[in-house]
């Protein structure tokens, strides 16, 4: 909250500076009111379960297997110890790939999130645009999750070039 208290302080200082409008939305708040993104925040929802149970049933048989060694590792040979060790790591390590291919930031849960969530997030940044340009705002925060972050702002007040140029290292 001081964060967002912070930015929206230092954002309309600057601002009011300036004379220039500033307008803040919450993404948060606009999703929810999109049945779409309900439907999509279900099925991905539906698809991680899906994902976790199969993944807890791959960890349930490398316990299994791993129970069993030590179980019966006092009647094996070295070799067998070895050759049911390596069974069990090789079932962990098979575990951790498909792990890794639903839950990683290539894996299959973020790709169906992209698709169905993205064009969604578009819309909603195309429409902040329009409306910045429509009601000549300077600068448009988001202050979804407690977080306030630029979702728009006007290039022309960007002096990022000015402070290179006064530090020596401008055109």
């Amino acid at each position: 909250m001081k964060r967002i208290f912070a930015a929206f302080l230092f954002a309309s200082l600057v601002l009011s500076m300036q004379a220039q409008k500033f307008a803040f939305v919450d993404t948060d708040y606009i999703l929810k009111k999109i049945p779409l993104y309900e439907a999509a925040q279900k099925q991905l929802d539906a698809l991680s379960k899906k994902y976790e149970a199969e993944i807890e049933v791959g960890y349930q048989e490398v316990d299994k297997l791993y129970k069993a060694f030590q179980t019966e590792k006092v009647f094996l040979s070295d070799e067998m110890k070895l050759k049911r060790e390596e069974e069990i790591i090789a079932k962990e390590n098979e575990v951790k790939q498909l792990q890794k291919k639903y839950f990683s930031r290539d894996g299959e849960l973020y790709k169906k999130r992209t698709e169905l969530i993205q064009p969604i997030q578009d819309e909603i940044l195309k429409n902040v645009k329009e409306l910045a340009a429509e009601g000549d705002f300077a600068l448009i925060l988001d202050t979804a999750s407690g977080n306030a972050s630029v979702l728009f702002a006007d290039a022309k007040y960007d002096k990022s070039d000015d402070i290179l140029k006064k530090m020596g290292y401008g055109k």
